[in-house]
């Protein structure tokens, strides 16, 4: 069965409300998790966590934090470092495409948030995440739809993982020449899509998503 969200739950901006709950509770260390590239053809997926001091004075601070997909790379850029210098905590890991093809995109997803949870110097105490649940990570945790509007530690998150993934993709740009990787950072776009036909799978690709497979393996670069 399918599950409506109501989008009137999205406030005008990620808040603390979650948090502040779990602050009143006497939990203090609550971490933030999303990820970034997911959906990409190429490259790794990347997920992190933040953890934000429990004062709602840090709204104020981190004003400008939004969904990452809602943001432009300059935005993205700007407050990544404000949320590094606010955050009491914070992490970022990735899954490879080579862990992406061996274990499936989902598993390979949470592989990633596990490592970002190791970076961490200060141990969460309950997991606020978007849309993706933790099996392995033994913390009561929430997984919410559309976390990363609603939530700001889920919100810094995704502003983290995706800053990390991009940066990493411009540099597999200038190894890989002719994909693009720059500027669409590994996502399905035309640009891509055009380029792989022409010059078929570079070595990151993930070779068991169904649009590189429909290339002719003759292509595939080394």
């Amino acid at each position: 069965m399918t599950v409506r969200f109501d989008r009137r739950l999205i406030p005008s901006r990620p808040d603390l409300s979650y948090e502040q709950a779990l602050w009143k509770q006497g939990l203090v260390f609550i971490g933030g998790i999303d990820e970034a590239g997911r959906g990409a053809w190429a490259g790794p997926v990347a997920a992190a966590v933040v953890i934000l001091p429990p004062e709602v004075g840090v709204t104020a601070v981190l004003s400008g934090v939004r969904d990452s997909k809602q943001m432009s790379p300059a935005r993205r850029a700007f407050w990544a470092d404000k949320i590094k210098i606010a955050a009491r905590a914070w992490g970022v890991g990735m899954a490879s495409h080579q862990e992406i093809d061996a274990l499936g995109i989902i598993p390979a997803t949470r592989l990633a948030a596990q490592r970002a949870l190791a970076q961490l110097d200060a141990a969460p105490e309950y997991l606020l995440l978007d849309y993706l649940h933790l099996p392995e990570v033994n913390l009561p945790q929430m997984a919410l739809v559309k976390g990363d509007a609603r939530v700001l530690s889920i919100a810094c998150a995704s502003v983290l993982a995706k800053t990390s993934r991009d940066a990493l993709m411009v540099e597999q740009g200038g190894i890989y020449p002719g994909y693009g990787f720059a500027r669409h950072k590994g996502y399905g776009v035309a640009a891509h899509r055009t380029a792989l036909a022409l010059l078929g799978p570079c070595a990151i690709h993930r070779l068991s998503f169904k649009p590189v497979q429909a290339v002719n393996p003759s292509k595939k670069q080394p």
